[in-house]
């Protein structure tokens, strides 16, 4: 039976139509780019943009559920090695479903960077929340910094990639590449 849209359509067509799509508005409403850890149950200390309907909002216990990795080196702005731990960018923005485009992120005195998604590799940056096996205060450079293995590549010991070694990480805008020139 055709579907006719008009005032004249047969009733059971218009009941089947509108049945149909309300189905299909809570299929599509249920996806959702928000982790599957669910909504932050402590204070946000990282929300993301331009990805999904809205603002993702994430805790530290949410990051820290993600797959965490570790490693030590040596930094311009701290003494002898340190050990970071944290999520792998890449990692995270798989999680999120990122797969293109480059990243805003601004920190708590509003220091923002343009950090392209090439940056995001394996191994590469982390989103570090701790650091020496303690979590960072807001004072000391936390509670999230983005840091890259220094020690492990010299082509991440360049005055760009200590300008992307964002601290006091709390915001980050996914933007189409090429968008924040």
């Amino acid at each position: 039976m055709p579907l006719i849209f008009s005032r004249y359509a047969p009733a059971p067509v218009l009941v089947g139509l509108g049945a149909f799509l309300s189905c299909l508005c809570i299929a599509l409403g249920g996806l959702s780019a928000q982790p599957a850890a669910g909504q932050p149950a402590g204070p946000v200390v990282l929300t993301v943009e331009g990805v999904g309907d809205g603002p993702m909002h994430f805790d530290l216990a949410m990051l820290k559920a993600l797959p965490h990795r570790s490693f030590t080196t040596h930094t311009i702005w701290t003494s002898g090695e340190q050990r970071f731990e944290g999520v792998l960018l890449r990692d995270f923005l798989d999680r999120i479903g990122v797969e293109r485009g480059e990243l805003v992120v601004r920190a708590a005195n509003d220091y923002s960077i343009a950090i392209p998604i090439s940056d995001a590799t394996d191994p590469g940056p982390i989103i570090a929340y701790a650091r020496n096996g303690a979590p960072m205060s807001l004072r000391d450079k936390g509670p999230l910094w983005l840091v890259y293995p220094y020690d492990a590549d010299p082509a991440w010991r360049t005055e760009v990639v200590y300008s992307r070694s964002i601290w006091q990480l709390d915001h980050m805008t996914i933007a189409p590449e090429g968008a924040s020139q």
